[in-house]
Protein backbone atom coordinates (compact mmCIF):
# COMPACT_ATOMS: atom_id res chain seq x y z
CA UNK A 1 0.00 0.00 0.00
CA UNK A 2 2.81 2.34 0.80
CA UNK A 3 4.11 2.05 -2.75
CA UNK A 4 0.79 3.43 -4.11
CA UNK A 5 0.82 6.57 -1.94
CA UNK A 6 1.57 9.72 -3.82
CA UNK A 7 4.29 11.96 -2.49
CA UNK A 8 2.98 15.11 -0.89
CA UNK A 9 3.93 18.25 -2.81
CA UNK A 10 6.22 20.59 -0.93
CA UNK A 11 4.54 23.62 0.52
CA UNK A 12 1.12 22.08 1.14
CA UNK A 13 1.36 22.70 4.85
CA UNK A 14 1.47 26.03 6.51
CA UNK A 15 2.34 25.97 10.19
CA UNK A 16 1.50 22.29 10.33
CA UNK A 17 -1.87 22.64 8.54
CA UNK A 18 -2.50 20.93 5.24
CA UNK A 19 -3.74 23.42 2.62
CA UNK A 20 -5.89 22.79 -0.42
CA UNK A 21 -4.41 23.12 -3.91
CA UNK A 22 -6.01 26.55 -4.51
CA UNK A 23 -4.48 27.98 -1.38
CA UNK A 24 -1.16 26.50 -2.36
CA UNK A 25 -1.36 28.19 -5.73
CA UNK A 26 -2.21 31.49 -4.06
CA UNK A 27 0.74 31.20 -1.74
CA UNK A 28 2.98 30.42 -4.69
CA UNK A 29 1.74 33.53 -6.51
CA UNK A 30 2.40 35.68 -3.45
CA UNK A 31 5.90 34.23 -3.18
CA UNK A 32 6.57 34.91 -6.86
CA UNK A 33 5.29 38.48 -6.57
CA UNK A 34 7.44 39.02 -3.52
CA UNK A 35 10.49 37.70 -5.34
CA UNK A 36 9.67 39.85 -8.34
CA UNK A 37 9.40 42.95 -6.15
CA UNK A 38 12.68 42.19 -4.47
CA UNK A 39 14.37 41.55 -7.78
CA UNK A 40 13.19 44.83 -9.34
CA UNK A 41 15.21 47.65 -7.79
CA UNK A 42 14.70 49.61 -10.98
CA UNK A 43 11.29 50.65 -9.61
CA UNK A 44 13.13 52.55 -6.86
CA UNK A 45 15.41 54.33 -9.30
CA UNK A 46 14.68 58.05 -9.46
CA UNK A 47 13.22 59.42 -12.64
CA UNK A 48 15.30 61.50 -14.98
CA UNK A 49 13.46 64.62 -13.88
CA UNK A 50 14.23 63.80 -10.24
CA UNK A 51 17.90 63.31 -11.08
CA UNK A 52 17.95 66.63 -12.90
CA UNK A 53 16.36 68.39 -9.93
CA UNK A 54 18.77 66.78 -7.48
CA UNK A 55 21.77 67.77 -9.60
CA UNK A 56 20.50 71.35 -9.97
CA UNK A 57 19.88 71.56 -6.23
CA UNK A 58 23.37 70.26 -5.51
CA UNK A 59 24.89 72.81 -7.87
CA UNK A 60 22.92 75.58 -6.21
CA UNK A 61 24.02 74.41 -2.78
CA UNK A 62 27.61 74.31 -4.03
CA UNK A 63 27.25 77.86 -5.34
CA UNK A 64 25.87 79.00 -1.98
CA UNK A 65 28.80 77.33 -0.23
CA UNK A 66 31.10 79.02 -2.76
CA UNK A 67 29.84 82.43 -1.63
CA UNK A 68 30.54 81.41 1.97
CA UNK A 69 34.01 80.30 0.88
CA UNK A 70 34.63 83.56 -1.00
CA UNK A 71 33.56 85.66 1.99
CA UNK A 72 35.77 83.66 4.37
CA UNK A 73 38.68 83.92 1.95
CA UNK A 74 38.26 87.68 1.74
CA UNK A 75 38.14 87.95 5.55
CA UNK A 76 41.22 85.76 5.83
CA UNK A 77 43.17 88.06 3.52
CA UNK A 78 42.18 91.17 5.47
CA UNK A 79 42.81 89.57 8.87
CA UNK A 80 46.20 88.25 7.80
CA UNK A 81 47.26 91.77 6.77
CA UNK A 82 45.98 93.10 10.10
CA UNK A 83 47.88 90.44 12.05
CA UNK A 84 51.09 91.15 10.10
CA UNK A 85 50.76 94.88 10.82
CA UNK A 86 50.14 94.27 14.53
CA UNK A 87 53.06 91.85 14.82
CA UNK A 88 55.37 94.36 13.11
CA UNK A 89 54.17 97.03 15.56
CA UNK A 90 54.74 94.71 18.52
CA UNK A 91 58.27 93.96 17.29
CA UNK A 92 59.09 97.68 17.01
CA UNK A 93 57.64 98.43 20.42
CA UNK A 94 59.48 95.52 22.01
CA UNK A 95 62.76 96.79 20.61
CA UNK A 96 62.01 100.26 21.92
CA UNK A 97 61.05 98.77 25.28
CA UNK A 98 64.35 96.90 25.49
CA UNK A 99 66.25 100.11 24.77
CA UNK A 100 64.32 101.89 27.53
CA UNK A 101 65.11 99.04 29.93
CA UNK A 102 68.81 99.25 29.11
CA UNK A 103 68.74 103.00 29.75
CA UNK A 104 67.05 102.48 33.10
CA UNK A 105 69.64 99.83 33.94
CA UNK A 106 72.46 102.22 33.26
CA UNK A 107 70.84 104.83 35.53
CA UNK A 108 70.45 102.31 38.30
CA UNK A 109 74.05 101.12 37.94
CA UNK A 110 75.32 104.69 38.08
CA UNK A 111 73.30 105.44 41.22
CA UNK A 112 74.56 102.27 42.85
CA UNK A 113 78.19 103.26 42.13
CA UNK A 114 77.72 106.80 43.50
CA UNK A 115 75.58 105.68 46.40
CA UNK A 116 72.75 107.91 45.31
CA UNK A 117 70.30 105.09 45.73
CA UNK A 118 69.82 101.98 47.77
CA UNK A 119 71.71 98.84 46.54
CA UNK A 120 68.47 97.18 45.51
CA UNK A 121 67.40 99.97 43.16
CA UNK A 122 69.02 98.34 40.12
CA UNK A 123 66.98 95.22 40.76
CA UNK A 124 63.83 97.29 41.03
CA UNK A 125 64.55 99.20 37.84
CA UNK A 126 65.27 96.09 35.84
CA UNK A 127 62.20 94.20 37.05
CA UNK A 128 59.51 93.27 34.52
CA UNK A 129 56.93 95.43 36.32
CA UNK A 130 58.89 98.46 37.54
CA UNK A 131 55.75 100.53 38.10
CA UNK A 132 55.20 98.63 41.36
CA UNK A 133 58.53 100.01 42.61
CA UNK A 134 58.59 103.39 40.89
CA UNK A 135 55.38 104.43 42.58
CA UNK A 136 57.17 104.47 45.89
CA UNK A 137 57.76 108.07 46.90
CA UNK A 138 61.14 107.39 48.49
CA UNK A 139 62.62 105.86 45.33
CA UNK A 140 61.13 108.47 42.99
CA UNK A 141 62.61 111.19 45.18
CA UNK A 142 66.11 109.89 44.47
CA UNK A 143 65.74 110.01 40.69
CA UNK A 144 66.73 112.98 38.56
CA UNK A 145 64.19 114.56 36.24
CA UNK A 146 65.88 112.85 33.29
CA UNK A 147 65.66 109.51 35.03
CA UNK A 148 62.04 110.10 35.95
CA UNK A 149 61.29 110.86 32.30
CA UNK A 150 62.97 107.60 31.28
CA UNK A 151 60.93 105.69 33.85
CA UNK A 152 57.68 107.24 32.63
CA UNK A 153 58.57 106.44 29.02
CA UNK A 154 59.39 102.86 29.93
CA UNK A 155 56.14 102.31 31.81
CA UNK A 156 54.10 103.92 29.03
CA UNK A 157 55.84 101.89 26.35
CA UNK A 158 55.42 98.69 28.31
CA UNK A 159 51.68 99.31 28.68
CA UNK A 160 51.30 100.08 24.95
CA UNK A 161 53.31 97.00 23.99
CA UNK A 162 51.20 94.74 26.18
CA UNK A 163 48.06 96.20 24.61
CA UNK A 164 49.37 95.60 21.09
CA UNK A 165 50.34 92.05 21.99
CA UNK A 166 46.81 91.45 23.22
CA UNK A 167 45.35 92.87 19.98
CA UNK A 168 47.67 90.67 17.94
CA UNK A 169 46.63 87.61 19.95
CA UNK A 170 42.94 88.36 19.40
CA UNK A 171 43.50 88.94 15.69
CA UNK A 172 45.37 85.66 15.42
CA UNK A 173 42.44 83.91 17.11
CA UNK A 174 39.97 85.50 14.67
CA UNK A 175 42.20 84.52 11.76
CA UNK A 176 42.31 80.93 12.99
CA UNK A 177 38.50 80.82 13.24
CA UNK A 178 38.08 82.30 9.77
CA UNK A 179 40.52 79.78 8.33
CA UNK A 180 38.42 77.06 9.93
CA UNK A 181 35.30 78.53 8.26
CA UNK A 182 37.20 78.61 4.97
CA UNK A 183 38.14 74.96 5.29
CA UNK A 184 34.55 73.96 6.13
CA UNK A 185 33.09 75.91 3.21
CA UNK A 186 35.63 74.40 0.83
CA UNK A 187 34.77 70.88 2.02
CA UNK A 188 31.05 71.61 1.56
CA UNK A 189 31.55 72.79 -2.02
CA UNK A 190 33.64 69.75 -2.88
CA UNK A 191 31.10 67.38 -1.31
CA UNK A 192 28.15 68.89 -3.23
CA UNK A 193 30.03 68.76 -6.52
CA UNK A 194 31.12 65.17 -5.89
CA UNK A 195 27.51 64.17 -5.15
CA UNK A 196 26.33 65.81 -8.38
CA UNK A 197 29.03 64.07 -10.43
CA UNK A 198 28.11 60.74 -8.86
CA UNK A 199 24.44 61.16 -9.78
CA UNK A 200 25.31 62.05 -13.36
CA UNK A 201 27.77 59.16 -13.66
CA UNK A 202 24.98 56.69 -12.91
CA UNK A 203 22.96 57.76 -15.95
CA UNK A 204 23.05 55.69 -19.11
CA UNK A 205 23.98 57.26 -22.43
CA UNK A 206 20.30 57.28 -23.40
CA UNK A 207 19.34 59.00 -20.15
CA UNK A 208 22.06 61.61 -20.63
CA UNK A 209 20.70 62.30 -24.11
CA UNK A 210 17.21 62.71 -22.68
CA UNK A 211 18.55 65.03 -19.98
CA UNK A 212 20.23 67.14 -22.66
CA UNK A 213 16.92 67.30 -24.52
CA UNK A 214 15.13 68.48 -21.37
CA UNK A 215 17.79 71.17 -20.88
CA UNK A 216 17.43 72.29 -24.49
CA UNK A 217 13.65 72.57 -24.10
CA UNK A 218 14.14 74.73 -21.00
CA UNK A 219 16.55 76.99 -22.88
CA UNK A 220 14.12 77.37 -25.76
CA UNK A 221 11.33 78.30 -23.35
CA UNK A 222 13.63 80.81 -21.66
CA UNK A 223 14.55 82.28 -25.06
CA UNK A 224 10.87 82.78 -25.88
CA UNK A 225 10.36 84.54 -22.54
CA UNK A 226 13.37 86.75 -23.21
CA UNK A 227 12.04 87.64 -26.65
CA UNK A 228 8.72 88.60 -25.09
CA UNK A 229 10.47 90.89 -22.62
CA UNK A 230 12.48 92.44 -25.46
CA UNK A 231 9.27 93.21 -27.37
CA UNK A 232 7.73 94.77 -24.28
CA UNK A 233 10.78 96.95 -23.68
CA UNK A 234 10.91 98.00 -27.31
CA UNK A 235 7.23 98.94 -27.23
CA UNK A 236 7.71 100.94 -24.04
CA UNK A 237 10.65 102.85 -25.52
CA UNK A 238 8.70 103.61 -28.66
CA UNK A 239 5.76 104.86 -26.63
CA UNK A 240 8.03 107.10 -24.59
CA UNK A 241 9.59 108.58 -27.71
CA UNK A 242 6.22 109.23 -29.27
CA UNK A 243 5.00 110.96 -26.14
CA UNK A 244 8.08 113.18 -26.15
CA UNK A 245 8.77 112.49 -22.48
CA UNK A 246 12.45 113.31 -22.69
CA UNK A 247 11.76 116.82 -23.97
CA UNK A 248 8.85 117.64 -21.70
CA UNK A 249 10.03 116.21 -18.38
CA UNK A 250 11.80 118.76 -16.10
CA UNK A 251 15.38 117.88 -15.30
CA UNK A 252 15.64 115.57 -18.32
CA UNK A 253 19.02 117.00 -19.26
CA UNK A 254 20.63 115.83 -16.03
CA UNK A 255 18.92 112.44 -16.25
CA UNK A 256 20.06 111.97 -19.83
CA UNK A 257 23.64 112.87 -18.89
CA UNK A 258 23.52 110.41 -16.01
CA UNK A 259 22.10 107.67 -18.25
CA UNK A 260 24.80 108.36 -20.84
CA UNK A 261 27.53 108.13 -18.21
CA UNK A 262 26.16 104.84 -16.94
CA UNK A 263 25.82 103.47 -20.46
CA UNK A 264 29.49 104.28 -21.12
CA UNK A 265 30.67 102.40 -18.03
CA UNK A 266 28.24 99.56 -18.66
CA UNK A 267 29.57 99.17 -22.20
CA UNK A 268 33.08 98.67 -20.80
CA UNK A 269 31.83 96.10 -18.29
CA UNK A 270 29.95 94.21 -21.01
CA UNK A 271 32.93 94.30 -23.38
CA UNK A 272 35.05 92.71 -20.67
CA UNK A 273 32.39 90.07 -19.91
CA UNK A 274 32.02 89.14 -23.59
CA UNK A 275 35.77 88.62 -23.82
CA UNK A 276 35.47 85.98 -21.07
CA UNK A 277 32.87 83.87 -22.90
CA UNK A 278 34.06 80.29 -23.17
CA UNK A 279 36.16 80.35 -20.00
CA UNK A 280 35.28 77.70 -17.42
CA UNK A 281 33.28 78.16 -14.25
CA UNK A 282 35.51 77.41 -11.26
CA UNK A 283 34.25 78.00 -7.73
CA UNK A 284 36.15 80.76 -5.95
CA UNK A 285 37.78 81.99 -9.17
CA UNK A 286 38.09 85.67 -10.09
CA UNK A 287 39.98 85.35 -13.37
CA UNK A 288 41.68 85.73 -15.64
CA UNK A 289 41.47 82.09 -16.73
CA UNK A 290 38.25 81.11 -14.96
CA UNK A 291 35.42 82.62 -12.91
CA UNK A 292 32.55 81.91 -10.61
CA UNK A 293 29.39 84.00 -11.03
CA UNK A 294 30.22 86.90 -8.69
CA UNK A 295 33.89 86.78 -9.66
CA UNK A 296 32.87 87.51 -13.26
CA UNK A 297 30.56 90.43 -12.42
CA UNK A 298 33.15 91.90 -10.05
CA UNK A 299 35.90 91.68 -12.68
CA UNK A 300 33.64 93.10 -15.41
CA UNK A 301 32.69 96.19 -13.46
CA UNK A 302 36.27 96.62 -12.23
CA UNK A 303 37.24 96.96 -15.90
CA UNK A 304 34.76 99.85 -16.03
CA UNK A 305 36.33 101.51 -12.97
CA UNK A 306 33.68 100.40 -10.47
CA UNK A 307 34.57 98.34 -7.41
CA UNK A 308 32.03 95.70 -6.40
CA UNK A 309 32.13 93.49 -3.31
CA UNK A 310 33.24 89.90 -3.78
CA UNK A 311 30.09 87.90 -3.03
CA UNK A 312 26.54 87.99 -4.36
CA UNK A 313 24.81 88.86 -1.10
CA UNK A 314 27.05 91.94 -0.83
CA UNK A 315 26.84 92.86 -4.52
CA UNK A 316 23.05 92.98 -4.32
CA UNK A 317 23.41 95.97 -1.96
CA UNK A 318 26.06 97.74 -4.05
CA UNK A 319 23.78 99.88 -6.15
CA UNK A 320 20.21 100.92 -6.88
CA UNK A 321 17.48 98.32 -7.21
CA UNK A 322 15.38 98.72 -10.37
CA UNK A 323 12.43 96.81 -11.77
CA UNK A 324 12.99 94.05 -14.29
CA UNK A 325 11.03 96.07 -16.84
CA UNK A 326 13.51 98.95 -16.42
CA UNK A 327 16.63 96.78 -16.63
CA UNK A 328 19.45 98.25 -18.73
CA UNK A 329 22.58 96.65 -20.18
CA UNK A 330 25.19 96.38 -17.45
CA UNK A 331 22.72 95.85 -14.61
CA UNK A 332 23.24 92.92 -12.26
CA UNK A 333 20.50 90.28 -12.22
CA UNK A 334 20.35 88.23 -9.02
CA UNK A 335 18.68 84.85 -8.62
CA UNK A 336 16.99 82.76 -5.93
CA UNK A 337 15.75 83.72 -2.48
CA UNK A 338 19.17 83.19 -0.95
CA UNK A 339 20.81 85.35 -3.67
CA UNK A 340 23.29 82.69 -4.70
CA UNK A 341 23.70 83.58 -8.38
CA UNK A 342 24.26 86.72 -10.45
CA UNK A 343 24.61 87.60 -14.12
CA UNK A 344 25.37 90.71 -16.17
CA UNK A 345 22.34 91.92 -18.15
CA UNK A 346 23.00 92.63 -21.84
CA UNK A 347 19.45 93.54 -22.91
CA UNK A 348 16.59 91.74 -24.65
CA UNK A 349 16.13 89.39 -21.70
CA UNK A 350 19.66 88.02 -22.01
CA UNK A 351 22.71 88.07 -19.76
CA UNK A 352 26.34 86.96 -19.58
CA UNK A 353 27.11 84.74 -16.62
CA UNK A 354 29.26 81.94 -15.27
CA UNK A 355 26.47 79.35 -14.83
CA UNK A 356 27.69 76.43 -12.71
CA UNK A 357 30.47 73.85 -12.30
CA UNK A 358 31.17 71.99 -15.51
CA UNK A 359 29.87 74.88 -17.63
CA UNK A 360 31.49 77.88 -19.27
CA UNK A 361 30.90 81.63 -19.30
CA UNK A 362 28.11 82.20 -21.81
CA UNK A 363 25.19 84.29 -22.92
CA UNK A 364 21.87 82.97 -21.69
CA UNK A 365 18.31 84.05 -21.01
CA UNK A 366 17.64 85.51 -17.58
CA UNK A 367 14.70 83.09 -17.51
CA UNK A 368 16.99 80.05 -17.72
CA UNK A 369 15.52 78.68 -14.48
CA UNK A 370 12.09 80.25 -14.74
CA UNK A 371 10.85 83.76 -14.01
CA UNK A 372 10.30 82.94 -10.33
CA UNK A 373 14.04 82.36 -9.90
CA UNK A 374 14.82 86.05 -10.52
CA UNK A 375 15.37 87.81 -7.20
CA UNK A 376 16.17 91.40 -8.19
CA UNK A 377 17.95 93.73 -10.59
CA UNK A 378 20.59 96.18 -9.35
CA UNK A 379 22.30 99.06 -11.14
CA UNK A 380 25.80 99.24 -9.67
CA UNK A 381 26.94 102.66 -10.88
Amino acid sequence: MASHRKSRPAGTRVAGIRTPALATAALTSVALLSQSANAAPADDKPSLEEVEKKVDDLYRQAESATDTYNAAKERTTKQRKQVDTLLDDVARRTEKLNQAREELGSFAAEQYRTGAAAPGTATFLLADTPQDYFDQTQLMGRLTSRQKGAVDDYVSEQSATMKKRQEASQSLQSLTETQSDLKTAKATVQKKLADARELLSELTAQEKARLAAIEKAKQEAAARKAAELARQQAAAEKAAQEAGRQESTPGTGTSTATDSSYATRAAKALAFARAQIGKPYVWGATGPGSYDCSGLTQAAWKAAGVTLPRVTYDQVNAGTTVSLADAQPGDLVFFYDDITHVGLYIGNGMMIHAPKPGAYVREESIYYDGESAIHSVVRPA
